[in-house]
């Protein structure tokens, strides 16, 4: 498969298969350290009908040299206008973890300054943030860091099991992580897009009840599914989740 980048998506959108007839788009939002490529094999499993677009956060990969951007509401604003000229068809969101925050944010913006209401909103292993635990950015060390990213696919294990690389790819992991630890909006927005939330039952930063909190910030209509596995449990549920994203959007 092919990787190109989305001309009308400026440097912020990645396209691993072009589908010029598709009827719906499917934008998916990478946790934190997190990449574009993360959702490489997802295309496949699509229908045709269906095209998949990956946000790429700067500073990191063939964006390595750009600023980090390091507040959620610069970062959620930025994907918003570059998702702007993709809204002649239907378009849904999904983010895991940060991304899942960033998904949300993005889709209040479609809603409240585009007048455009996504068509779901999927938000994955990440607490409402109106229920999520309150934890001190300083506290977290270079390991620590690295210890949450326990469970990612193959590529990224490789990435982080080296040690050059390892110190690439750390400034953008503290920040991101720094970004979502400040990121406590005081009055949420309720979004009128459909939500349905994941995650894994064995992952120790969703507490359950708080993952169905997402259901309080929507107006569309919410439901959630609980995988086995922990943090990324999308890794090796990758057949069923895209499976069951695929069937809630048709």
């Amino acid at each position: 498969m092919t990787e190109t980048m989305i001309e009308r998506g400026s440097a912020w959108l990645r396209q691993f298969a072009a589908v010029p007839s598709a009827r719906q788009r499917l934008v998916c939002l990478p946790h934190a350290g997190g990449t574009a490529g993360f959702y490489r094999t997802w295309a496949a499993r699509l229908p045709h009908s269906m095209e998949l677009l990956a946000v790429r956060y700067p500073g990191r990969q063939d964006r390595l040299h750009e600023p980090l951007v390091t507040g959620m509401a610069e970062l959620a604003d930025r994907i918003t206008e570059a998702l702007v000229p993709l809204l002649d068809r239907p378009l849904a969101l999904f983010g895991h973890s940060m991304g899942a925050a960033v998904a949300y944010e993005v889709a209040a913006r479609l809603e409240q300054r585009h007048a455009f209401r996504p068509s779901r909103l999927f938000v994955s292993g990440r607490e409402a943030p109106h229920r999520g635990r309150v934890v001190d950015p300083d506290s977290r060390t270079d390991q620590a860091l690295i210890d949450e990213m326990h469970g990612v696919d193959e590529s990224e294990r490789a990435t982080l099991a080296d040690p050059d690389l390892r110190e690439l790819i750390l400034p953008a992991l503290r920040s991101d992580f720094r970004l979502i630890d400040e990121y406590r909006p005081r009055q949420p927005a309720v979004v009128a897009a459909p939500v349905t939330a994941y995650t894994g039952i064995s992952d120790p930063g969703c507490a359950v009840p708080a993952v169905r909190a997402w259901g309080e910030l929507t107006s569309g209509g919410f439901d959630m599914r609980v995988f086995t596995g922990g943090h990324f449990y999308l890794v090796e549920a990758e057949p069923q989740l895209v499976g069951d994203l695929v069937q809630r959007l048709r």
